[in-house]
């Protein structure tokens, strides 16, 4: 699975502690996220990831444009719903596409466990129920 790690400042701290918690579970996947987040797990884990530019600069917009081509699977963004955000547009069209193109999105760290644990039992295997014509190649090498 390709899964996107993001936070708000205020909340880079509580994904951190969430992806070392979950470390062994990440470690099958591949993983992206916005600048900070991503140095700030890195640092925190063993686990490589793919690192875009930090969310006001254009990171939110990347990882949107891989749920656009298809290329990203579940999004973790833990939000601070209480601090306002520069780039709010750019974080609403993030969960619009999320929402467009069936991509789960957690935004809490109480959703996100609820979707780490299913993965890790195997009672999630959502891209191909939304995404039924994915080939079987695709299948394969998509875990």
């Amino acid at each position: 699975m390709h899964i996107a790690l993001i936070a708000h400042d205020n909340k880079k701290d509580a994904l951190v502690n969430f992806v070392l918690a979950y470390e062994d579970i990440f470690k099958g996947h591949t993983l992206y996220a916005t600048g900070t987040t991503g140095s700030r797990i890195m640092a925190a884990t063993s686990l490589l990831i793919e690192r875009v530019q930090s969310g006001p600069l254009g990171g939110d917009q990347q990882i949107g444009a891989r749920i656009a081509e298809d290329k990203m699977d579940l999004v973790i963004f833990i939000r601070d719903p209480l601090t306002a955000q520069p780039h709010d547009p750019d974080i609403a069209a993030l969960l619009r596409l999320c929402d467009v193109h069936n991509v789960p999105v957690a935004t809490n760290l109480a959703t996100a466990e609820a979707i780490i644990r299913a993965m890790d039992h195997g009672d999630l295997n959502w891209r191909y129920v939304v995404h039924p014509d994915a080939s079987k190649e695709e299948k394969r090498t998509r875990k």
